[in-house]
C-alpha cells in the first residue's frame, strides 16, 4: 500500500483550519473561533464553509474525527495533516524570507 504524501500549496482556509487543531482536537465552533483569533479576524468562516472544508480535509486524510459529546463532533490532525501543515509552514517561511531579501516585507523587530 502506498503511503499518502502531503499535498503542496494548501488553500489558505485549509492551512488555518489545520493550524487551529495543533493544540488538540476541537469541535467546529471552536475551530471557527480559533481561526478567527489566529488570523486576527482576517479569515472568517461561515458554518457551511467550515463543514465543507472539514469534509474535504477528512476525505484527504488530513483530519480524523476524534469523538464528541453526542451533539458535537471533534476533529483532530492525522499524522499526514500535521506533516502537511509543517510542510506548508516551511514553504511559506521560505517565501517570506525571499520577500524580505527583496525588501518587500519588513524584518521583524527584536
Amino acid at each position: 500500500m502506498d503511503t499518502p504524501t502531503p499535498p503542496s500549496g494548501l488553500k489558505p482556509v485549509d492551512f488555518h483550519v489545520l493550524l487551529a487543531l495543533t493544540g488538540g482536537p476541537c469541535h467546529g465552533y471552536g475551530i471557527m473561533k480559533a481561526v478567527d483569533r489566529d488570523s486576527a479576524g482576517a479569515v472568517r468562516l461561515e458554518v457551511g464553509t467550515l463543514y465543507r472544508v472539514l469534509g474535504r480535509l477528512l476525505d484527504d486524510g488530513l483530519l480524523c474525527e476524534t469523538g464528541g459529546d453526542g451533539r458535537r463532533r471533534n476533529y483532530g490532525l492525522t499524522p499526514l495533516g500535521r506533516e502537511t501543515l509543517t510542510s506548508e509552514a516551511a514553504r511559506l517561511a521560505g517565501l517570506v524570507a525571499r520577500l524580505r531579501a527583496r525588501k518587500l516585507v519588513p524584518r521583524a523587530n527584536g
